[in-house]
């Protein structure tokens, strides 16, 4: 039976890692996958999906307001698909986490989607509530803070080093940005 899966963490975490991994384990026995990220974070390159640890493949891409139901009812069409796999979850829209539900349950392909829950002002992303409200199974994949605490927070850091805590939720960017804390650590950082 087809399920919407979502895969959560902090900055940092593996989660790419870990798709590439799961989607490499289907296609080492013969099964296709189909593998999407968001256009706009073309951090390892246009349509690709690349882990900190040097891992990467070529992705198809979603943008903002895209129908991803159209999108992979089509792909569907040219050959079956065992399973979908999308990084970067956080940036989908909440009818786009709708659409994919509707491809596990009418079209019964498994999505397994991989991104944040939270932003670095402790906010929800739509596409991580959507996910977290919608997903038939939720795992949490788990980073520490420096301290050694399990981390579940980020905060993003000027070019000085100096803790932002205001600007647009979407700025894409890697450890020279983002450093994942623990609750009282962020807390700490932020002023709270």
């Amino acid at each position: 039976m087809a399920k919407l899966h979502f895969h959560y963490s902090t900055m940092n975490a593996g989660k790419s890692t870990l798709l590439l991994q799961a989607a490499h384990n289907y296609n080492e026995r013969g099964m296709e996958t189909y593998l999407l990220t968001a256009a706009f974070d073309d951090r390892s390159g246009e349509g690709r999906i690349g882990s900190r640890i040097g891992l990467g493949r070529p992705a198809a891409t979603f943008s903002p307001g895209e129908d991803l139901f159209a999108k992979l009812e089509a792909r569907l069409l040219e050959g079956p698909v065992a399973c979908i796999f999308v990084d970067e979850a956080q940036f989908l829209s909440r009818d786009q986490v709708w659409q994919l539900a509707r491809v596990v349950d009418d079209l019964g392909v498994p999505v397994m989607a991989y991104g944040l829950r939270v932003d670095f002002r402790g906010e929800l992303f739509p596409g991580s509530a959507a996910l977290l409200a919608l997903a038939d199974e939720m795992r949490e994949v788990r980073t520490i803070c420096h301290c050694g605490k399990k981390a579940t927070m980020v905060i993003r850091q000027g070019p000085d080093g100096q803790v932002l805590k205001d600007g647009a939720q979407v700025q894409i960017g890697g450890n020279e940005t983002y450093v994942s804390l623990c609750r009282k650590h962020w807390r700490e950082a932020v002023g709270d």
